[in-house]
């Protein structure tokens, strides 16, 4: 191939991917998509050679590498795709609600809550985290293990790595889940995951894993994949690492009055509940907020005029597993219905 051609089909490329779109969705000559697709497959090579220096460097052996990477050949545009076009980016927060409070799932994570009475019990004596927010994130992460992804977490971390989004936190994500094979904690050909790259029924990030993952049934062995007291545990884990505030909610739905302004929205302003008793502030069914000594920010997602709620410090610490305001308001909802 020339490298005039080259130059061309590799700017084809990148365009392509700016937009979300694949070669194939695009009225192209076949020689000229073919060029694209080669010039594409060398540049991953190259890339792919210097991520193998960089994993050897620090301490990941050839034979993790050459099982890591043995089916990784080139870009997966499915999840260049699926990063364009996160509901999170796209829904308004009552039909992100819609779509994930099904009375199923509510039903299921009362059931849940059941089930694992004894061992949410022993984890919330151990980590401080109540077990209906455990069950929560359980349910809408994986709708309690039934779906964890079907992606390979290399392949998929070693896409979003190549992509010039945010190529630098995937690629620090790549290197960790090395690490993960490399300790033995699974293969990489059972490392399956989400099209981003978290793992397990609790969809953790590699480097969640490593640093939050616990063995919560007391076999030696962390498995976030198959062992639901490993799952429940590392759930909690991560929110008690993170700051959660035992004793305390998440927050709550509110009706506002005509006194409050827009500079007084969002995570940057915190008032007490006192202050926000004297703005106006009220509970879904209009009496009084609780007399307790915390602080609150006050979020209406949708705009003027649609639902708010304020949101108190363990909020910000479900942010901390998703910094989506949508995903926490879902989160903290589900806990309360299935309670």
């Amino acid at each position: 191939m020339s490298t005039s051609m080259a130059t061309m089909s590799k700017v084809i490329f990148i365009l392509l991917l700016s937009v979300g779109l694949t070669i194939a969705s695009l009225p192209l000559n076949s020689s000229l998509a073919q060029a694209a697709t080669d010039a594409t497959t060398d540049n991953f090579e190259i890339w792919l050679q210097d991520l193998r220096h960089e994993a050897l460097n620090q301490g990941i052996t050839e034979p993790t590498l050459d099982a890591a990477f043995k089916e990784v050949g080139a870009p997966l545009p499915r999840v260049i795709s699926l990063d364009r076009n996160q509901p999170e980016l796209k829904l308004s927060l009552a039909e992100y609600l819609d779509q994930r409070l099904t009375p199923q799932r509510i039903e299921t994570g009362k059931t849940m809550l059941r089930q694992h009475a004894a061992l949410l019990e022993r984890i919330e004596r151990k980590y401080g985290v109540p077990p209906r927010f455990i069950v929560a994130l359980w349910g809408i992460e994986t709708s309690y293990g039934a779906y964890t992804g079907g992606f390979s977490v290399i392949q998929a971390l070693s896409t979003l790595a190549y992509d010039g989004r945010r190529s630098a936190y995937f690629r620090a994500e790549l290197l960790q889940a090395l690490h993960i094979i490399e300790a033995g904690h699974i293969s990489a050909a059972a490392m399956q995951g989400s099209w981003a790259g978290a793992m397990g029924q609790c969809q953790f990030m590699p480097s969640s894993f490593r640093n939050y993952a616990v063995d919560g049934d007391g076999d030696g062995v962390i498995d976030i994949w198959n062992s639901i007291p490993d799952v429940l545990a590392s759930a909690a884990n991560y929110l008690h690492q993170v700051g959660w505030q035992y004793g305390y909610t998440w927050g709550r739905q509110v009706q506002i009055s005509d006194q409050i302004t827009p500079d007084q929205l969002g995570l940057e302003k915190r008032l007490t509940l006192q202050q926000w008793n004297q703005l106006g502030v009220s509970t879904k069914w209009g009496g009084a907020l609780p007399d307790v000594d915390i602080e609150a920010s006050l979020l209406q997602p949708d705009g003027p005029g649609s639902n708010a709620w304020l949101v108190y410090p363990n909020f910000r610490t479900i942010l901390r597993w998703n910094r989506s305001v949508l995903f926490g308001i879902c989160i903290g909802t589900l806990a309360d219905k299935i309670q």
